[in-house]
C-alpha cells in the first residue's frame, strides 16, 4: 500500500479561477509530510456533474451537524422530509 495521500488544503477552499472555471487546492503529501499544493480545476459543468454524483452517492444517509445548508433536510408541510 502506498503511502501518497491527496487532500484538501487546510486553510484554503473553493474559489473561481480564469473566469468560469472552478478550482479547489489539493495538498499532496507522502509520508505525512506534505509536498505540493494543486489545483483541480473544474468547468461548471463538470462541476455540476460532480456535484450530482457526490449527491447520489450521499443518497439518503443523514446529514452530519455541521454539513453545508444545501445537505440539511428540507420539510415541507404536509409532506415527507427531503433532502
Amino acid at each position: 500500500m502506498t503511502d501518497w495521500r491527496i487532500g484538501p488544503v487546510p486553510g484554503r477552499g473553493l474559489h473561481r479561477a480564469n473566469g468560469a472555471e472552478l478550482a479547489l487546492p489539493l495538498q499532496i503529501s507522502r509520508g505525512g509530510r506534505p509536498l505540493a499544493i494543486a489545483e483541480l480545476e473544474l468547468t461548471l459543468a463538470a462541476a455540476e456533474q460532480l456535484h450530482a454524483a457526490l449527491c447520489y452517492a450521499l443518497g439518503e444517509r443523514p446529514p452530519p451537524p455541521d454539513a453545508p445548508e444545501c445537505r440539511q433536510p428540507v420539510r415541507y408541510p404536509g409532506g415527507r422530509q427531503r433532502y
